[in-house]
């Protein structure tokens, strides 16, 4: 019912969000009259603030057209690779007519980007890509909005997005021989299941994983988050904020944790912060400052966007990754596409590079929960596993913003491309026969 109700306050809003917008722009706009009435400016801003308070905010996009490397300006093709019902595989496909720069673009090593399920779009690690870009073939996992996706597409579980992350490891090396995973947020978990699985069937694994404040260990340094998700019961969870999606969407009837619960839930964290930065963004509309007020909208017009997610993946996480500690534990099982139940064992990851990076002032996953995959995983070599605390950043800074592409990606870069030479230096593996069964059923 509160979905219902949440969409029927915002069908309504709709109309006086449009309003306020047009409103706005006649008081701003110099060549007709009311632009010349006193306070015009701040009557103005106060409509555009209206406006953006009560729109509605659909999936941003990428929007990634140009990147330039070493001063060539290297065009970007965006399509999407493999389409599933609840994920799309998207790549960005780099061009160039200058023959030295596309030599160089071909050997560069191939990144799988695992974005979070958990609320935003993957548009959210746009920085991620841009930088990635400058030096790798970039993959990104796009999640699907769950109100998009008819119910006969079926549930989705952890399990699922766990094997989905195996095919479109498989599928990368099937075009490029092998790939490097880097997993941000919620997915280093199932990022680090799925790489654990491959190795205890003796598949191919990736040549590196590099994990980015992640709840690996929710239980260390517990955040506002990890003690939400501790202090309520599984039930609470599955009384309280699960609803169905209401019948104007595709997904229709499909049980979900609705986006709009996610994003009150973002904003609860720190209200002041908001409240201070729409004042902020006010105050620049007034002042004319157009490039802070532009950076504003931004980063609002991602941060205000969100998704649903599948109910039964949403309480499987909770369950699993935050209540459970089914992970570091050593309980946790996994069902493959083949419908066997499978033990996640971290250990048997062997010849495989773990990066781990932390933001010092991380408030969603806190000190130590990242680290603690070298603890898990035993069989990497100590030479080839590195832990990185990036100085001054919060969550999104290790990601996102200045301190990601100067403190945190040169050391990603580098860790990229040591474990692609070392594996550049060692005579190519054939694939078991049980990699090639799977990668035949997948």
């Amino acid at each position: 019912m509160l979905y219902q109700l949440y969409e029927t306050q915002r069908s309504m809003m709709e109309p006086f969000a449009d309003l306020a917008e047009v409103a706005s722009r006649m008081f701003s706009n110099p060549a007709l009259p009311f632009a010349q009435l006193p306070m015009a400016q701040r009557i103005s801003a106060t409509y555009d603030l209206m406006h953006r308070l009560g729109k509605d905010y659909e999936k941003p996009e990428f929007g990634i057209r140009t990147v330039d490397i070493d001063g060539v300006n290297i065009a970007i093709h965006e399509r999407v690779e493999i389409d599933k019902p609840f994920c799309e595989l998207r790549r960005f496909k780099r061009f160039s007519d200058d023959p030295a720069t596309l030599t160089k673009l071909k050997v560069q090593p191939v990144v799988l980007v695992v974005a979070p399920l958990s609320g935003h779009y993957a548009t959210l690690l746009r920085d991620t890509v841009r930088t990635l870009l400058k030096d790798h073939k970039v993959y990104i996992t796009d999640w699907k909005n769950a109100r998009l996706v008819p119910l006969s597409e079926g549930e989705f579980h952890l399990d699922d997005y766990v094997n989905y992350l195996q095919g479109f490891i498989r599928h990368l090396q099937g075009i490029y021989g092998n790939c490097h995973v880097m997993s941000v947020c919620q997915p280093t978990v199932p990022a680090l299941a799925a790489v654990s699985l491959m190795a205890s069937r003796g598949e191919l694994q990736p040549l590196s994983m590099t994990m980015m404040g992640g709840p690996i260990d929710a239980r260390k340094s517990p955040t506002a988050v990890n003690n939400l998700a501790m202090q309520r019961s599984f039930e609470w969870f599955e009384n309280n904020v699960i609803y169905r999606v209401p019948d104007k969407f595709p997904g229709a009837g499909r049980r979900v944790y609705p986006g709009f619960l996610q994003h009150t839930g973002f904003v609860a964290m720190n209200p002041d912060r908001h409240a201070s930065s729409h004042y902020d963004y006010f105050q620049d509309l007034i002042k004319g400052d157009n490039e802070s007020a532009e950076a504003h909208r931004k980063f609002y017009d991602e941060y205000n966007a969100v998704l649903d997610m599948d109910a039964d993946y949403y309480l499987e996480t909770i369950r699993t990754v935050f209540q459970e500690f089914q992970l570091v534990q050593g309980t946790w099982d996994v069902k493959s596409e083949l419908g066997k139940v499978e033990r996640v064992r971290p250990q048997d990851i062997r010849d495989v590079g773990l990066l781990t990076v932390e933001g010092e002032l991380d408030d969603i996953s806190g000190s130590g929960q990242t680290a603690a995959a070298h603890d898990l995983c035993t069989g990497v070599p100590k030479s080839h596993r590195i832990h990185y605390e990036a100085k001054g950043a919060g969550h999104y800074g290790i990601f996102s913003g200045r301190r990601w592409r100067e403190m945190v990606y040169p050391v990603v870069k580098s860790f990229i491309a040591a474990h692609e030479q070392r594996a550049a230096a060692k005579p190519a593996k054939k694939a078991t026969a049980t990699r090639r069964r799977t990668t035949a059923k997948a």
